[in-house]
């Protein structure tokens, strides 16, 4: 990297962007910030009636039933045709036990 002093004498037109980051964070008085490493905290989607039938194994009729029991219906958002399925919450839902004999 290069020093303060000389990116002071460098035309700005001649500076990397980079060079032009660390001059300007200089002259507002912020320290360097070291980039940040990214992390993959979201939550996991899956699209469509062919995205519920690969989160749970299943044919594509078997996976137009699950969404029409409703046990899912939680995990499900809906916009006219689009359908986006949280994974995680679809799986845990799925996986409980309502209604039935006992």
């Amino acid at each position: 990297m290069t020093n303060i002093q000389e990116l002071l004498s460098k035309p700005v037109w001649q500076m990397t962007g980079e060079e032009f980051i660390m001059l300007s964070r200089y002259a507002s008085g912020q320290p360097e910030a070291q980039p940040q490493p990214v992390t993959d905290t979201g939550r996991k989607y899956v699209y469509g009636i062919l995205g519920i039938a690969k989160l749970f194994g299943c044919s594509l009729p078997t996976a137009n039933r699950i969404k029409k029991s409703g046990k899912i219906d939680k995990a499900i958002t809906q916009i006219g045709r689009k359908i986006i399925v949280d994974a995680e919450l679809a799986l845990e839902l799925a996986g409980k036990k309502t209604g039935g004999r006992k």
